[in-house]
């Protein structure tokens, strides 16, 4: 009998300790380097839909967590959700807002995203003073081992490319410089998106390329990650809002496009269709100002130089200015030697039909185009635009 007692109290024992284990709580939970006893609170953000994924002031605040005096935080009000949850980690000094992010430098970032799946205990660890920098993840998952893979390749590109770099906009080349460096950080972003097989994290590389959801100049990566993701998970939601955003009747025209034969109004006073100006080789469309100082740069230095060289050879150039005073317009042309080439604008500055029918708001901006009027390229200025038209001829 004594046996068969000490059997039942051990049994008895092992139910209770698996029954409290299995009802054990699940939450998020770390530890703050750093905090020094400051009121620090950090802050469980929910982004509802693509456009609040690393957006300031966007995003459902579904949990805080006080640090202690050791520097310890939980978090315990997760959702209830039977998919992965995309979530944001946010570190707030005294005033701020739960929801406030800082998405221009990551290197200095407050938040960092990770990724829950219900039943899931995550622990963090990170410092303070380099919150997203030093965030780590005890035994990540795969998903989230993207994420922080991620976050080492714009902490690294930013580094290389932007961080410590002070542009003078008012000098020319200045701006061209400036919109270079950050298409090569945002090119690290989205080679990471092309090639991830996972789609959250690669919705966080796509927000990471523009806070701000600004893409007219990388327009063909959202039709890319549309047709990628369409294939694998049509049915997300985010998946849907990023095939809206990424329709490309809403976007400027792509590479690979044919190139709208438009009604241009012309410098001397004609107006002539832009199909019959076409070079029999390469054409160059030029989108620019007289009051553009980078654009200015860009006819003295490169389109006069390549015009001189290869328009024997069948390059043309067409010009279009955002004028709204002609003798400007004029003026600026003659003394850059742009008026050499094709130069047209209907003199309604920023309201041009042109730049609305080609879904275009900012300049410098080019498309390169053979002679069938395919775009073969875009956006390319400076060296690089040399470069290109020099490589095209000498295939």
């Amino acid at each position: 009998m004594t046996t068969i007692r000490l059997k039942n109290i051990i049994s008895l024992i092992i139910v209770t300790f698996s029954l409290i284990g299995c009802n054990s709580p699940v939450f998020i939970s770390g530890k703050l380097e750093g905090t020094d006893k400051m009121d620090i609170r950090l802050y469980l953000i929910e982004p509802e839909n693509l456009r609040d994924i690393g957006a300031s002031y966007f995003g459902k605040v579904i949990d805080s967590a006080i640090v202690d005096s050791y520097g310890s935080f939980e978090f315990r009000n997760l959702p209830k959700a039977k998919d992965s949850v995309l979530l944001e980690v946010a570190v707030q000094q005294p005033a701020r807002a739960p929801n406030y992010l800082i998405t221009d430098n990551p290197i200095r970032s407050n938040y960092m995203p990770i990724i829950w799946q219900s039943g899931e205990s995550i622990r963090i660890t990170a410092k303070l003073d380099a919150f997203r920098k030093s965030f780590s993840i005890e035994q990540p998952s795969e998903i989230n081992k993207a994420l922080l893979d991620l976050r080492d390749i714009s902490q690294n590109a930013y580094k290389s490319y932007l961080a410590g770099k002070y542009w003078q906009l008012e000098e020319g080349s200045q701006l061209l410089e400036k919109e270079h460096s950050i298409l090569q950080y945002q090119t690290k972003l989205m080679n990471f998106a092309d090639s991830t097989q996972y789609l959250i994290p690669a919705m966080v590389a796509l927000r990471w390329v523009s806070p701000g959801n600004y893409y007219e100049r990388v327009p063909e990566f959202l039709v890319g990650q549309c047709t990628k993701w369409k294939k694998k998970q049509a049915g997300h939601p985010w998946v849907k809002q990023l095939c809206k955003e990424s329709d490309p009747a809403d976007l400027p025209v792509l590479v690979g496009d044919i190139f709208p034969d438009l009604k241009l109004p012309m410098l001397t006073k004609d107006t002539l269709q832009l199909k019959d100006l076409l070079g029999n080789k390469l054409t160059i469309i030029d989108l620019w100002a007289s009051w553009c100082a980078p654009c200015r740069s860009e006819n003295r230095e490169v389109l006069v130089p390549l015009w001189d060289e290869y328009h024997e050879h069948g390059l043309e150039i067409i010009a279009y200015g955002l004028e709204s005073d002609e003798p400007a317009w004029r003026e600026a042309a003659e003394l850059d030697g742009a008026n050499r080439w094709h130069q047209a604008s209907d003199l309604q500055g920023d309201d041009a039909l042109f730049l609305k029918s080609i879904r275009i708001q900012s300049i410098p901006a080019n498309f390169i185009l053979d002679d069938k009027g395919v775009v073969l390229a875009k956006n390319i200025h400076g060296r690089e635009l040399m470069d290109f038209v020099k490589s095209f001829y000498h295939l």
